[in-house]
């Protein structure tokens, strides 16, 4: 054998017993994606008060349920603030008001019994704020708790904020019949006031030229602490909103816990985190007339202009009865979103449409990414478990993107419509859907794919039998 031939001979033997070494190897694990989730703990900053207290009676409130405390309240959380900070207390009974402003380093603090019931007349939440509303940035109504640029807020305690909407007053602004509208009375849709705000987003108006409020009909959220830092929310029960309930725009730091949220009116979502970064959903729980907890920031051109992402947000332990959806990404979401962690959550009801979904279009654009679920148990859906869809709403020219999505450990007894429904663009797939030892249990259609790359079934089982682990 010349050396020639001879190298030829070593070079296959080496490579044939490298071969048989990597056979040899373990299976690669997939990376633990849930490492991050004490690291994003750690950054969550909850609030710390001066041990000072402001009696909101000692302020002119009474606890009559009648005599307007809007001046009272809001003295008090002034004058807390300009002294420094601490807790101004909502003492039992029930207190009649329109917007309350929080300032820093304020906690309002609603004791035992203690009930703020706000008012349903419009004008008591002029004059106008700056706000967003469904995504886009205006000038309007104020919202029932409101806070601009503050710095260490909260409220807590165990009273209730009772927004009294009803389908006899904000409700009906829907414009809808289900909700109480007439026809010929006015609504958000009336002289196409919507359309109008939409358009004045798509055109990039200065948004101090954006002035809504009075005549427009567009409802207010209850909670919005906007552009804060170290935001507190615990304990409370909030009711009968007219709008959105518990909404942070544009904040940092920002802890919702042991919050009770029951309000059945239209786009009542319990909790809509918007572009914030830094939030902890833990242990609430949310009977709501449209999703139960939804992640947001910004819609279309106006979201794209202000472009910040919705980022590391936290959801623990939580219930949720009815609700559009449980866990819910978009549709507001051009700023984009990632970084979603939710475990240990209980779903059911026959009125909950879905358990984890993602809804976007090429109107919206932005790039939702790593959406992470674990340990969930479901009694009842009725639509589907999972759905992502990017067919939302009529198509635009700025495709989104949406990738890294792992849902771990969830259990459904009773599926509903289908299983995981997954629905793209050709041009832009959705990318890596990853379930693990899943079981979803009474469901009519397993699964519904249109253009996913990346799908892997690991240890599902769906009406008992198990799924294959890549699905073409």
């Amino acid at each position: 054998m010349n050396r020639s031939t001879f190298n030829i001979f070593c070079c296959i033997i080496c490579l044939g017993v490298f071969a048989c070494n990597k056979a040899n190897y373990p299976k690669e694990e997939e990376p633990d994606n849930w490492k991050q989730l004490e690291a994003i703990l750690d950054e969550i900053k909850v609030p710390e008060f001066p041990d000072k207290t402001y009696l909101v009676t000692d302020f002119g409130a009474v606890a009559d349920g009648t005599i307007d405390c809007t001046e009272a309240i809001n003295t008090a959380i002034t004058k807390c603030s300009e002294e420094g900070g601490g807790k101004v207390v909502v003492p039992a009974g029930k207190y009649f008001s329109g917007a309350i402003h929080l300032k820093s380093n304020v906690n309002l603090h609603l004791e035992k019994d203690a009930t703020i019931l706000f008012s349903t007349d419009p004008k008591a939440y002029m004059p106008v704020v700056y706000t967003r509303w469904e995504g886009v940035e205006l000038m309007n109504y104020s919202s029932l708790v409101y806070a601009y640029e503050a710095e260490n807020i909260a409220v807590t305690g165990e009273g209730t904020l009772d927004g009294q909407a009803t389908a006899d007053n904000w409700w009906k602004w829907k414009g809808r019949k289900d909700y109480g509208y007439v026809e010929g009375e006015p609504s958000q849709l009336s002289a196409g006031n919507k359309d109008k705000l939409m358009a004045l987003g798509k055109e990039g108006v200065p948004v101090e030229d954006r002035v809504f409020g009075d005549g427009f009909y567009l409802r207010p959220q209850f909670v919005q602490p906007y552009k804060c830092k170290n935001v507190l929310i615990e304990g409370i029960k909030i009711q009968n909103s007219p709008m959105w309930v518990l909404n942070p725009v544009l904040c940092t730091n920002v802890t919702i816990k042991g919050v009770t949220v029951e309000s059945q009116g239209p786009n009542s979502d319990g909790c809509d985190p918007e572009s914030c970064k830094n939030v902890l959903i833990k242990n609430c729980f949310f009977n709501t007339g449209d999703d139960c907890i939804a992640i947001k920031s910004g819609r279309n051109e106006d979201g794209r202009r202000v472009n910040v992402a919705s980022e590391n947000i936290i959801i623990q332990n939580c219930q949720m009865a009815n609700g559009h959806g449980g866990v819910v990404i978009g549709s507001e979401a051009s700023g984009g979103v990632k970084n979603v962690f939710a475990e240990n959550c209980k779903m059911d009801s026959p009125e909950l449409d879905r358990v984890l979904r993602i809804k976007t279009s090429s109107k919206r654009g932005g790039v939702i990414e790593n959406i992470f679920m674990r340990n969930v148990e479901v009694g009842q859906v009725k639509e589907q478990v999972v759905r992502v869809n990017m067919f939302y709403e009529d198509p635009g020219e700025y495709m989104p993107t949406v990738r890294n999505i792992e849902v771990k450990n969830l259990t459904v007894k009773h599926g509903g419509k289908i299983g995981v429904l997954a629905e793209a663009y050709k041009e832009s797939p959705i990318e890596n859907i990853r379930l693990v030892d899943c079981t979803i249990d009474d469901v009519k259609v397993p699964y519904k794919l249109s253009n996913v790359e990346g799908l892997k079934f690991e240890n599902v089982k769906i009406n008992g039998e198990t799924l294959p682990e890549v699905v073409e």
